[in-house]
């Protein structure tokens, strides 16, 4: 029936992982990796030791975070270069409108004949940047709502009829 489904889809199906029924023990290592110090190794099951990079230490710490908060986890690799569909996605635009932010140079890009690509870093810095932006239009919006006494003028409603 998976395959049914589409290879996207059984992709995403065989990427998750649910989290154990007993979370105790993943509690346990989480707390001990927090507050661990000094590089990291991973034991293999040959007794082969390998030293953990950073990066690779703190995705397992998160992701036994989750796992032990009771989350899924779905890996998903990422190419650093993008093509402008997949950074699209990954902002939860459409292509279009990428493309005009990229002609705007609100994100970075570099074009190759007629194709664009876009730095993954570049995509994640302006997810932040508007992310910052769209937290500071919320709160004045709240202070100028507050400001004009909106909140109690709104609070009962009027009858419609």
């Amino acid at each position: 029936m998976l395959a049914e489904r589409g290879s996207a889809m059984a992709t995403l199906y065989d990427r998750t992982v649910l989290p154990p029924e007993e979370p105790e023990p993943l509690h346990r290592m989480v707390e001990a990796m927090r507050t661990a110090d000094g590089p990291a190794t991973l034991l293999g099951p040959d007794d082969v030791k390998w030293e953990l990079p950073a990066e690779a230490y703190r995705v397992l710490r998160e992701v036994l975070e989750a796992m032990a908060d009771g989350l899924a986890i779905t890996v998903v690799p990422q190419h650093t270069r993008l093509t402008t569909q997949e950074a699209a996605d990954m902002l939860g635009i459409s292509r279009p409108t990428l493309v005009k932010l990229l002609g705007d140079g609100e994100i970075p890009y570099e074009q190759r004949g007629r194709h664009r690509r876009v730095l993954l870093t570049d995509v994640l810095d302006y997810q932040q940047r508007a992310r910052v932006e769209q937290k500071k239009q919320l709160d004045d919006l709240v202070s100028e709502a507050a400001e004009h006494d909106l909140y109690t003028s709104t609070a009962t409603p009027r009858p419609t009829r």
